[in-house]
């Protein structure tokens, strides 16, 4: 059985480790900025320090968001594997750079590379997989990378917490960077290679079922992913997606601390548990998504529950429960990136794969303004952050809606499939 399923260990390991490490990257800042001694080294301190803080998020997605455009047209030339390489290698030296770091503009420049090199993640594994995966598995190959997505800033966040508590806040940046060249760039040269058919471990049994053709491939893979209103759906979900995703996740810590006056091992530990959920959201959707073929109608359900905790959270006594809440609408946002990320892949072909991921990742932009909106509001607000949740709540509705202008083609979809397997 493992035979002719060789794809899943040279493609699925490499890009969940990609992933685990490049979020622990990117997500790390939100334990790291909640160290008092951090925030002295750099001078976030002040009566704007809050923005300050979220303008160090909304730096590297601005950087972030751009550059997925420009890589995904270099992996579609350059390939993969290549690309995979050189943002690793990128991302590896940010990290050296931010734990040397001894000024907030020092640190800043940091995370602008940082979002550079990182550009490369979602353009890469759409490519990876277009490659190398039947389209009848794009659900489960999708769910393999972005599980690492969340069980890295899951113990990332427990890690970072026990170094910088143990030795400083520099030393998590030297942790990471070790971990990139220790882990993640030996997987991509000795595992995986560009197509299947370059790779010597692929049999001919399994190379014929990866190239098998998908009876039920509609009339996007003929046509431009830019011509389908389908693709701009997701985008303009994402876009809300990631606006909230940023805005949560980044602030979570100090949420924790600051507004429901946690000691640091249970803001370590929901914080944990926030993407634990997440991964749980992203199998859960792996499968039905697979199995009803109704990603999009997930989507408008994953919307619906995060607003709903949102809303639980912003009207709760309860520090627990609130901070419970939050921890699970970020858990919501893990099914929702799952099922952006596989529509992309089926909205385009494996020749327009990284491109069409390079400009779903440019969605990522609106998170770095999130980030910043978040801490400017709070500054407005004395630290108070309910106005800045009940802003995620009516983002979160609005993805919903967004999401619904599709199900009735995905109904139809769903029924025409149908019909074609009785006949058959």
């Amino acid at each position: 059985m493992f035979t002719n399923n060789k794809r899943w260990i040279y493609v699925a390991v490499p890009i969940f480790f990609f992933w685990f490490f490049g979020q622990i990257d990117k997500l790390g800042i939100s334990i790291i900025q909640t160290d008092p001694g951090f925030l002295k080294d750099l001078g976030l301190t002040g009566a704007d320090h809050n923005a300050k803080i979220g303008f160090l998020t909304f730096i590297f997605t601005v950087s972030y968001a751009i550059s997925n455009i420009f890589w995904g047209f270099v992996i579609d030339k350059l390939g993969a594997r290549k690309t995979a390489f050189i943002g690793i290698t990128i991302w590896t030296i940010t990290m050296i750079m931010g734990g040397l770091a001894d000024s907030y503009g020092t640190f800043m420049t940091s995370r602008i590379l940082l979002g550079i090199g990182e550009g490369i993640m979602i353009p890469v594994c759409g490519k990876l997989i277009s490659n190398w995966f039947n389209r009848k598995e794009i659900g489960r190959a999708q769910a393999s990378w972005i599980s690492g997505n969340y069980l890295g800033p899951a113990i990332g966040a427990l890690a970072l917490s026990a170094i910088i508590a143990s030795l400083h806040w520099h030393a998590a940046f030297f942790f990471l960077a070790f971990c990139n060249l220790l882990i993640n760039i030996p997987l991509f040269i000795f595992l995986t290679r560009e197509t299947p058919e370059q790779h010597p471990g692929i049999s001919a049994k399994e190379l014929k079922m990866i190239r098998e053709n998908d009876s039920t491939e509609n009339e996007t893979v003929k046509q431009g992913f830019t011509q389908d209103f389908r693709y701009w759906v997701v985008f303009v979900g994402n876009l809300m997606a990631s606006f909230i995703f940023y805005g949560i996740s980044i602030w979570l810590p100090t949420y924790l601390i600051q507004a429901k006056h946690f000691e640091r091992e249970t803001m370590a530990g929901i914080t944990s548990f926030a993407f634990i959920f997440a991964l749980g959201f992203v199998l859960i959707s792996g499968f039905l998504s697979d199995k009803t073929k109704r990603p999009n109608l997930l989507a408008v359900i994953w919307f619906g529950l995060c607003a709903s905790f949102l809303w639980i959270a912003a009207s709760s006594n309860s520090a627990l429960l609130a901070g419970v809440c939050m921890a699970l609408a970020i858990g919501t946002l893990g099914g929702i990136f799952h099922v952006t990320n596989m529509l992309t892949v089926k909205y385009s072909t494996p020749k327009t794969a990284g491109r069409a991921a390079g400009l779903m990742g440019f969605t990522n932009i609106l998170g770095g303004f999130s980030s910043y909106i978040m801490g400017w509001m709070r500054d407005l607000a004395h630290g108070d952050f309910l106005p800045s949740i009940i802003m995620l709540i009516v983002v979160a509705l609005i993805g919903m809606v967004v999401y619904m202008l599709s199900l009735r083609k995905e109904s139809v979809e769903v029924a025409e499939l149908k019909t074609n397997q009785l006949i058959l």
